[in-house]
């Protein structure tokens, strides 16, 4: 009994397997033996799609001998024989060691070109007749060669403050410097010897923004106190509060040719000053996160913002309404910087740096191999960048070309910890030939050209075979 039970369940078991198997057999039967038939149409139309795409110039060559050849057989163009034929028609066949001499009217043949890339283009001979061609080498594409710049060394350390230096600006007289920390404190250096000159106290928290107007005595600081302050000079006293902002106030720039102050902050708005009567103008409204940079220039557009939504605007200053939205960056856009001389812009972000030109934005080029958090950026009249980032390097660019001819890493002073080698400001006195970094170390560094470099000892490795520029 047991036995016929086990023979039942093993022949089920059996019976099971082989449909499985017929199953399978008929699913992938369509795949590989029923393929439909080649229709002959078809395929000879894909053939003519393919030569045409890739032989189109020579078949145009083969056609036109061929209806050349229909309209005159009994001419033959001696020029599109090959040499023995034109040895056999002018009856001079030579030995294979000795060379014939030329025979008739007709110019010797064209050597034959190098195995290089080649390009069919119209023969410009006014003898050649309609739909001639030749073959002339295609010239790769070449690149501009960087201008060369001399290398950057570190020249003076200052220390004096007691928290993370984060902004500067520069006198126009190019006398002094000023600076703005998280201790809360504005200070004052002269920039020949780097002297402490003066201290200003007033904000009650982290000073992020500082400009010195370049038509009145004025220092205007911004700070994440929310608070605005414009500093006469002359007295070295708050003259003047503009209150509006709904948080912390990240960056401040002033109009070159009007009195206007423009201030951004972490409440995702511009707001345009008027510097006398501290009247609000304009909020700058669009952007949705905080605006972390703000630059004005005197053309169209005035205005700049970038933000930690991933945007750069540009603004019509008398309308108070954004122009454009550059969406190209994909991470944070912390830094902004114009060309003093050209009619175009820069910005960083931790993806990569771009140059844009004015007035509509047009993507220029990106700069990349900078991979950090780009905190700022500074251009000088010679077409040298400066981009400083999170990690403490320093990266210099040429302008043009955007090659990056020097990296620098300054060591953190003693007392300070490795990582904090933050750089959060950096900007060019008004000669360019010096260059002011606010580090996390709570330094203030100076760098300068290095004199003895030259062409011969710095060269430059410019492969532009290697360089991809990524139009987006």
């Amino acid at each position: 009994m047991p036995s016929s039970t086990d023979d039942v369940q093993r022949h089920s078991v059996h019976t099971l397997v082989f449909r499985s198997l017929k199953r399978t057999h008929d699913m992938f039967l369509c795949d590989q033996g029923g393929l439909p038939p080649v229709e002959e149409a078809l395929e000879k139309l894909r053939r003519q799609a393919k030569a045409r795409d890739q032989y189109g110039p020579v078949l145009g060559l083969v056609r036109h001998n061929r209806r050349k050849a229909a309209a005159a057989p009994h001419e033959i163009d001696m020029d599109d024989l090959p040499p023995k034929a034109i040895e056999a028609a002018n009856g001079t066949m030579a030995s294979p060691l000795a060379l014939p001499p030329p025979s008739g009217p007709h110019p010797p043949l064209p050597p034959t070109p190098p195995p290089q890339s080649m390009a069919l283009i119209p023969s410009s001979t006014p003898s050649a007749s309609v739909g001639q061609q030749s073959l002339v080498p295609r010239r790769a594409p070449t690149l501009p060669r960087p201008k060369w710049h001399a290398p950057w060394k570190l020249a003076r350390v200052i220390s004096g403050h007691l928290g993370w230096v984060r902004c500067v600006a520069v006198e126009p007289a190019n006398e002094w410097f000023a600076t703005g920390s998280n201790d809360r404190v504005i200070k004052i250096w002269d920039l020949a010897s780097g002297q402490l000159k003066l201290s200003l106290t007033g904000h009650v928290s982290a000073v992020r923004g500082l400009a010195v107007s370049p038509r009145h005595p004025y220092l205007f600081s911004c700070g994440e106190d929310k608070q605005v302050k414009c500093w006469d000079l002359e007295y070295n006293k708050v003259i003047r509060h503009y209150h509006g902002h709904l948080s912390a106030c990240y960056g401040l720039a002033l109009h070159p040719t009007i009195d206007v102050l423009v201030t951004c902050g972490r409440d995702s708005t511009a707001r345009v000053w008027d510097m006398r009567t501290k009247a609000n103008i304009h909020t700058l409204t669009g952007h949705s996160n905080t605006i972390a940079s703000v630059v004005c220039q005197a053309a169209e557009p005035q205005v700049i913002t970038g933000s930690h939504d991933f945007t750069i605007r540009l603004w019509d200053l008398g309308a108070g309404k954004s122009t454009c939205t550059l969406t190209h960056h994909k991470k944070s856009v912390r830094a902004l910087a114009i060309h003093p001389e050209l009619y175009m812009f820069a910005s960083g972000a931790p993806d990569n740096i771009k140059q844009w030109k004015c007035p509509d934005g047009k993507f220029m080029q990106n700069l990349t191999g900078h991979n950090a958090i780009v905190n700022c950026l500074a251009i000088n009249r010679e077409g040298v960048m400066v981009s400083g980032a999170d990690n403490g390097t320093l990266y210099f660019w040429d302008w043009r070309t955007g090659y990056n001819f020097q990296k620098l890493q300054a060591p953190v002073q003693p007392g300070s910890m490795d990582s904090e080698a933050g750089v959060f400001a950096v900007t060019f006195d008004q000669s360019g030939s010096r260059l002011i970094t606010c580090d996390a170390d709570k330094t203030i560094k100076i760098y300068k050209e290095d004199d003895t470099a030259t062409e011969e000892t710095h060269p430059i490795n410019w492969r532009p075979e290697i360089l991809k520029r990524r139009k987006y």
